[in-house]
């Protein structure tokens, strides 16, 4: 940190033109200070112009300014000078090994300001003013200090390389055109670095829209860990609570439940986190490949840029998204479902004999999510068998077959009273069986004004029917009819 504000003062008490610390210091209008022979002999030169200018910023002035020494600036330099840094400013001025020397300069060189990809050379800011002051110059491509001058020059003629032989893919001067390459696809080489810029464009937009899309990929298979992870544990929460009602026979049961869900919790957790790091690894890749064509595109170099677009990096096959298989919410809650029916089975069941459980019919089908039947066969998998409740019909409904049709009639019929009967004009009737996970039966119908329906086990049994899909809970098939 010490080191940075030194340098900040050595620069500070430099003048532009001489590169020197600064003698009798003056500030012009524009802010910028030089010593006052310097900036008199600059202006001297342009009274022809009958305008003077600022050597950095170019602003002109007119009449010329009259020049006052800074008193500030100069006890700033005296200052410096008794610490021993003038000569360490001197010092920072002058190339050094890894630095681009100034072409001009005699005994020791200075740092080169920029490059001139017309002459080739390179130059300090004292000898780069020509390029800025004689008309023909200023017409010159300036670029950053560069080394690899020399290969913008044909080793054959000794000219500058501007054209672009597409045949050959190499860029030629004018004298190659006539001779080798005479009767090649040829353009100028400004022509094709700018359609080359165009093409590395696009490469660069694709780039940047698939990193956008592999980073919203990892963000929906972050968010897919998460949601199995809480699926799972609140399975098993669940699970260990259903359990801990039924005695020491069933916690055998209980922990198979438990080691199917964690089982299948990890080969999701790993499927996902495996694809996870594979988008991980692409989006680095692409970030790399995009730093690389940045920088490319950002060379004003016109021969290096089209030395060097030929090597660039071809891109990696991308993943494709539709292996990414997100899944809902919902992994493990049919297995809580599952093992509340055994529950109220069970309740039942081992008053009189124990029966084997088993939840083999849950270990796969229930924690990936199959995909939804299309087929009459498929629906057919999930088949239940319903009857309707006497105790629940209104008294305008005629059970028969079993307690499996329900007919209006114009006659109230005689059944016994009961909390749990509809009564009103909507003649309704539930099934006997609760409904969880997921459940398929056939109705037929006859006449009109028949609706069928999931409704909740508590809902009102007078007005308005009140039924929705509740998977996972335990509800009741509803038929509710009307007078035709």
């Amino acid at each position: 940190m010490a080191e940075k504000g030194v340098q900040l003062d050595r620069e500070s008490i430099s003048c532009s033109i001489c590169l020197d610390p600064l003698k009798d210091p003056v500030t012009i209008p524009c802010g910028h200070s030089y010593c006052m022979n310097c900036i008199k002999a600059h202006w001297d030169e342009e009274d022809g112009k009958k305008l003077h200018s600022c050597p950095q910023c170019r602003k002109t002035f007119t009449p010329r300014p009259v020049l006052l020494k800074s008193t500030m600036l100069a006890d700033l330099v005296e200052q410096l000078k008794k610490t021993g840094l003038q000569a360490a400013a001197a010092d920072h001025c002058y190339a050094g090994p890894e630095d681009v020397a100034c072409d001009v300069c005699t005994g020791r060189r200075r740092k080169a300001f920029k490059s001139c990809l017309m002459c080739p050379a390179s130059y300090c800011e004292k000898h780069l003013q020509p390029h800025y002051e004689a008309a023909p110059l200023k017409k010159h491509k300036l670029v950053e200090p560069s080394n690899k001058l020399q290969e913008n020059i044909c080793s054959r003629h000794n000219e500058v390389m501007k054209i672009f032989c597409r045949t050959d893919q190499q860029c030629i001067c004018y004298l190659c055109l006539m001779d080798e390459h005479k009767g090649h696809d040829t353009v100028s080489a400004a022509a094709e670095r700018t359609e080359r810029q165009r093409e590395l464009e696009g490469s660069r937009l694709n780039i940047q829209r698939r990193i956008q899309d592999r980073e919203e990929d990892v963000k929906l298979l972050h968010q897919e860990v998460e949601a199995v992870n809480l699926s799972a544990d609140k399975t098993v929460e669940d699970s260990e609570k259903i359990f801990t009602q039924l005695i020491r026979l069933l916690e055998k049961r209980s922990s198979d439940v438990k080691q199917q869900v964690r089982s299948q919790q990890r080969t999701e957790v790993s499927r996902v986190k495996e694809l996870q790091e594979k988008l991980e690894q692409e989006i680095t890749e692409l970030k790399r490949n995009d730093a690389e064509l940045q920088k490319l595109s950002h060379t004003e170099d016109l021969n290096q840029f089209l030395h060097n677009y030929p090597s660039l990096s071809p891109l990696s096959e991308s993943t494709d998204s539709s292996s990414i298989n997100t899944r809902p919410l919902r992994y493990f809650e049919d297995v809580t479902a599952a093992v509340s029916e055994v529950r109220d089975e069970l309740q039942d069941v081992l008053r009189e004999k124990w029966t084997n459980v088993s939840l083999t019919g849950t270990e796969v089908d229930v924690l990936l999510p199959q995909p939804e039947p299309t087929t009459r066969a498929g629906f057919l998998r999930y088949s239940r068998d319903i009857t309707l409740d006497p105790n629940t019909a209104n008294t305008r409904l005629l059970l028969s077959d079993e307690n499996r049709k329900a007919t209006t009639m114009s006659q109230q019929q005689s059944y016994s009273s009961h909390p749990d009967r509809f009564s009103g004009c909507y003649y309704q009737v539930l099934s006997r069986e609760s409904l969880t996970g997921r459940c398929y039966w056939e109705v037929e119908r006859r006449g009109r004004g028949v609706n069928v329906a999931v409704a909740y086990k508590d809902i009102k049994r007078e007005g308005i029917l009140q039924s929705r899909s509740v998977p996972g809970s335990q509800s009741r098939y509803s038929v509710l009819l009307q007078r035709l």
